[in-house]
């Protein structure tokens, strides 16, 4: 079983492959987020990002990378819904999931508190477990390391309410953030190509997640039909 210190170093300057489907979505199926990540893998990826318990176990089947563990659940008055509740950290800690990420915007969650009220006591719950918070400004980045998160990525700017519109990937907030704080910062969000994946790193990213460019076939259907358009 490998340390904290030996999964981060694993990644370091390495891309991470986000294998996800959601059920209104036409590859919704742990057997093909398995394959996914597999071929993620084959591919050179160092780690994987995956959503649901169901999805972890079937890539765990056959890739041996860090996986960082997301649940995605809605629940209703919030907008936080990556791992928004003790009940999906607790799901994912007892799955073993070597990175668990969380919103850490600074938006109410489901319980009617904020990341600021919740995480003291998830660090106190779970000391030996590695956190990522998803954030999508540089003010909740700051709060995220004050509260002992052990790395911070870009998720989700341009995807709250008050930073829609951000150009993407934030490599200015990925700048920034690098210079600032002594942790990993893990870009992600709106990488589509490799030019993309370049600059993030030229500007110091620990490591980069590439998702829906990688392995979501419909989505880059999309974007070849809107240039024919």
């Amino acid at each position: 079983m490998k340390t904290q210190t030996e999964i981060l170093a694993s990644i370091k300057h390495e891309l991470i492959v986000s294998c996800q489907a959601l059920p209104e979505e036409p590859l919704h199926s742990s057997f093909i987020m398995g394959r996914m990540a597999y071929a993620a893998m084959q591919g050179g990826a160092k780690g994987i990002r995956a959503n649901s318990v169901e999805d972890i176990r079937e890539i765990k089947k056959t890739v041996d990378l860090p996986i960082i563990g997301i649940i995605k659940n809605v629940y209703a008055g919030s907008d936080v819904f990556i791992t928004p509740t003790v009940k999906e950290i607790d799901a994912l800690y007892q799955e073993g999931v070597d990175i668990i990420a969380l919103d850490a915007t600074g938006r109410v969650r489901p319980d009617g508190k904020t990341i600021s009220e919740v995480f003291p006591l998830i660090r106190a719950s779970y000391p030996d477990q590695l956190f990522m918070a998803d954030c999508s400004t540089y003010e909740e980045a700051k709060e995220a390391y004050a509260l002992g998160f052990d790395c911070l990525g870009t998720t989700l700017s341009g995807y709250t309410d008050y930073t829609q519109g951000t150009s993407l990937p934030d490599v200015v907030l990925i700048d920034r953030l690098v210079k600032d704080f002594p942790i990993p910062i893990i870009a992600e969000g709106g990488i589509w190509t490799p030019e993309q994946l370049k600059q993030v790193f030229k500007v110091g990213a620990y490591s980069a997640v590439v998702g829906t460019a990688i392995t979501r076939p419909m989505d880059i259907t999309k974007t070849f039909m809107d240039a024919i358009k």
